[in-house]
C-alpha cells in the first residue's frame, strides 16, 4: 500500500513537472513572438524550465529509481494534454496567411 501511493505521488509530480514545462513552453512561445529580445526570452525559459523539471525529477526520484519511469510517463501525458488544450484550430496563424498571399509559379 505505501509502495503504490510513492508510485502515484511520482505520477501526480511527473504530471505537474510535465504542466509546467509545456504550459511554460506555450506561454513563452506566445509572449517571445512579440518581444523586442526573443532569444533572450527563449534561452532564459529553456533554463529556467529545464532546471525545475530536472530538480523535480531528482527529488521524486532521489534512491528509488523506480519513481523515475513513473514519474516520466506523467510528464509525457502531460505534454499531451497541453498540446490539446492549447491547440488553435478555429484561426489561422500568421504563416498560414502569409502563404495564402505567396504568388503561384510553376
Amino acid at each position: 500500500m505505501h509502495e503504490t501511493l510513492n508510485v502515484l505521488q511520482a505520477f501526480v509530480a511527473g504530471v505537474l513537472l510535465g504542466t509546467m514545462f509545456f504550459g511554460g513552453l506555450w506561454w513563452t512561445v506566445q509572449k517571445g513572438i512579440s518581444c523586442k529580445r526573443p532569444a533572450i526570452w527563449f534561452l532564459g525559459s529553456l533554463f529556467f524550465r529545464t532546471s525545475i523539471a530536472t530538480a523535480g525529477f531528482y527529488l521524486v526520484c532521489v534512491g528509488h529509481w523506480e519513481r523515475l519511469p513513473v514519474c516520466l510517463v506523467g510528464f509525457v501525458i502531460a505534454r499531451l494534454i497541453v498540446t490539446r488544450c492549447t491547440r488553435q484550430t478555429d484561426r489561422p496563424t500568421c504563416l498560414a496567411q502569409e502563404a495564402s498571399h505567396a504568388p503561384y509559379s510553376r
